[in-house]
């Protein structure tokens, strides 16, 4: 897998996100952050996660999206069930997938982190070509940024304790570190 200038992965679908910005100067990725995402919550398929990165969810769509139709977020990549790989965020860039957050005493995970969401829910296995993507782009990512290691992939509930559950108990966190020793 091949990163491009700028952290475009050249074999990802790309569906940019308005809800980005430059990394404050003098900050460098150092920091993988692992979420999940359904929406609605519990429910794979579709287009809303699209569009609730991209601005466009429909309030009217579901009970749900009343609640956060109005949110501005993003995440670099999504994984799909099937493994399919969609970009919303150079990863040079910063997108908004952290909120407050604390890693190691620094706050403001977004400014040194890459993030990607996982189609999923905290209880719900995760596929098998979820994980083999997530390992594959990890080690893309690896390679990339030097400050980044093994050492410095998390959860979000890792960066953002009490607030977030993500990726939950049935990510299987030795298979997928297990995965990254695979080529």
């Amino acid at each position: 897998m091949r990163i491009a200038p700028g952290g475009l992965f050249s074999e990802a679908e790309q569906r940019l996100s308005p809800n980005h910005d430059e990394r404050p100067e003098g900050a460098s990725v150092d920091l993988l952050v692992i979420h999940n995402i359904s929406l609605p919550p519990g429910q794979f398929g579709g287009p809303w996660i699209d569009d609730l990165f991209r601005n466009r969810l429909d309030p009217g769509a579901h009970p749900y999206f009343r609640e956060i139709a109005h949110l501005r977020v993003s995440a670099h990549l999504l994984i799909r069930r099937d493994g399919a790989l969609i970009q919303y965020v150079p990863c040079d860039q910063r997108a908004w997938h952290a909120g407050v957050s604390c890693h190691d005493g620094r706050e403001r995970c977004n400014d040194f982190s890459i993030g990607i969401e996982l189609e999923g829910e905290d209880t719900t296995p995760y596929t098998d070509a979820q994980y083999q993507q997530l390992a594959t782009v990890t080690r893309a990512l690896l390679a990339r940024y030097p400050g980044l290691n093994r050492q410095r992939i998390t959860g979000h509930s890792d960066i953002a304790t009490g607030r977030k559950s993500d990726p939950g108990p049935a990510f299987d966190w030795a298979r997928f570190h297990a995965l990254l020793s695979v080529e």
